[in-house]
């Protein structure tokens, strides 16, 4: 690797009649480095999509946004001399005939050019964004402002996510204004949005009913917009969703409410295999699972599977559940008893070997504590201690 010249260096190569010529960092203004770092979110939206942004009111606002900035630097010669070194992917084309005078390119000029008001800086930070169309009621809809006592309301978003990611919480189209009821969660705009309260109802003149709503964003934002107008941006937006209630009908019952859709049956087997293992634990190994179809023909030929450890098992509980998506629940609970699964290697009727997947070193009152969690919307916030036994808050 060459070293870089010392003083003494530069002395020594003058005596030898060699000219040093000193490097000159080169700096930028910081309108330059905001054109320069404006392209590059053009050319990272290039390389995600495979082409170029376009316009187009049915193009998402970011898009339209990289379309009519891509417009700008192609039409300033300066903007284009400074990134063009940058073009690799043939962005800019051809320069335009007629050269635009020179001006900033400032997002928020760009959205205004677009219809849009921002009250957030960065493009990426956008928290809430009005059409044309919807300026016009704005009378109706309350600005966005800051929420003060945010951290009273986050630790309820992450338990919503964490609750969908287990399949305790599901997204549904939003269907009717009825939904719209405080304690309740719904997707609009992108962010997850929290009626946190909801003031007396009132009639319009025409007769409809309406209320002031206090709802609260996990951008830490809030407003205090109308339910009507909460109604109105849930319908125009064609990923608007209502978030369902942690139970929606009983999970685990033995009966079924009229308009409950069954999901299937949690089971848990014990086995009756002479593995040593699992003879030595037998009261402690466990199969859990969850089938859409009647546990004894799910275990019928078990001694057959090396699922269920080639030998017969026995029933030890199962449990109904309604209106859940199963293999995320599955899943759930497996990560849930990871800790303890079991570490077997079973070899199959043709002698391979197989490891079991579904098997866990687990008592069945921590089963059954664990299906207690899944039933008031808990479990997201326990994970299984091998040493203790014991379902334990995550940290």
């Amino acid at each position: 690797m060459a070293k870089a010249f010392t003083d003494d260096d530069d002395a020594l190569l003058a005596e030898l009649g060699v000219e040093v010529k000193t490097k000159t960092a080169t700096s930028r203004t910081p309108r330059e480095e905001r054109i320069i770092a404006g392209f590059e979110e053009i050319q990272r939206f290039f390389d995600e999509h495979g082409r170029a942004p376009q316009h187009g009111e049915d193009r998402d606002i970011f898009e339209r946004l990289y379309a009519l900035r891509l417009d700008r630097i192609r039409e300033q010669a300066e903007c284009r001399e400074l990134v063009a070194s940058l073009d690799h992917q043939g962005l800019l084309g051809a320069a335009p005939e007629n050269d635009a005078d020179t001006e900033e390119l400032d997002d928020d000029a760009l959205l205004a050019e677009l219809g849009v008001e921002e009250d957030t800086p960065p493009i990426t930070e956008l928290k809430h964004v009005r059409s044309s169309a919807e300026k016009k009621a704005a009378e109706e809809i309350a600005n966005r402002e800051k929420c003060e006592n945010f951290e009273d309301f986050e630790p309820l978003f992450e338990k919503v996510q964490r609750e969908l990611d287990a399949g305790v919480r599901e997204t549904r189209p939003f269907e009717m204004k009825a939904e719209i009821q405080p304690g309740r969660f719904f997707i609009v705009g992108g962010q997850k949005a929290y009626v946190a309260e909801m003031g007396e109802l009132t009639v319009t003149d025409q007769g409809r009913t309406d209320a002031r709503l206090r709802v609260i964003f996990d951008n830490g934002t809030e407003s205090n917009m109308l339910m009507r107008s909460l109604q109105r941006a849930l319908n125009k937006d064609e990923a608007g969703r209502r978030i369902t209630d942690p139970v929606a009908g009983p999970l685990f019952s033995d009966d079924a409410i009229d308009g409950d859709e069954a999901s299937g049956t949690i089971y848990v087997l014990r086995s009756k295999s002479d593995h040593p293992m699992v003879a030595e634990n037998r009261d402690l190994v466990h199969k859990i699972g969850v089938t859409n179809m009647p546990v004894e023909k799910r275990i019928a030929g078990a001694r057959l599977q090396t699922t269920f450890l080639m030998a017969d098992v026995e029933i030890v509980a199962t449990y109904e559940l309604y209106n859940i998506n199963r293999t995320k629940l599955e899943n759930l609970i497996h990560r849930i008893f990871g800790p303890a699964r079991l570490d077997i290697e079973i070899p199959d009727r043709f002698g391979r070997p197989v490891i079991p997947r579904e098997w866990f070193l687990v008592p069945i009152f921590v089963i059954d504590e664990a299906v207690e969690r899944i039933r008031d919307g808990t479990i997201g916030d326990y994970l299984y201690d091998p040493k203790s036994a014991a379902l334990q808050r995550r940290a």
